[in-house]
């Protein structure tokens, strides 16, 4: 059984109420229920979420020590700004899936530029939250 992390950066604790004309209005808790109903019997999924980026890449490092196999991240606003996020997903040499919600190819130029992306193995954009689905079973497969 795989060991795969769900990481969500700052205010994706607010999906169903933040803008859900462009997230949706599934909570963070909604996501936790369908990723374990579809991958409960085929891996081990952990769920962590913080506004604070320094939680973040404390978690980042304790996986690589923990041994998952596999992360989810989606980064909320720290993808485009935070060098180190990427530098921790780097050291922690644990294959990582980008997960953005919309498709941030059609919001604000700020939005087009990834510093995390460069770190990770795959990056998907624009599915919603089936992306999610989709990030863990290409680590499943990996």
């Amino acid at each position: 059984m795989k060991k795969i992390a769900i990481l969500n950066g700052p205010n994706l604790d607010r999906l169903g109420k933040r803008e859900p004309e462009i997230y949706g209005n599934a909570t963070l808790g909604d996501l936790e229920k369908a990723l374990r109903a579809e991958f409960a019997p085929a891996a081990k999924l952990e769920f962590f979420q913080s506004n604070h980026e320094g939680e973040l890449i404390d978690r980042i490092a304790k996986l690589a020590d923990d041994g998952f196999d596999g992360i989810v991240i989606n980064g909320g606003a720290l993808t485009h700004t935070s060098v180190a996020l990427r530098d921790a997903l780097l050291g922690a040499r644990v294959p990582a899936v980008e997960v953005h919600i919309s498709n941030i190819y059609k919001r604000e130029e700020f939005r087009h530029t990834s510093l995390t992306a460069p770190a990770c193995t795959a990056v998907i954009t624009g599915l919603g939250l089936e992306g999610y689905h989709a990030a863990v079973r290409f680590l499943l497969k990996a």
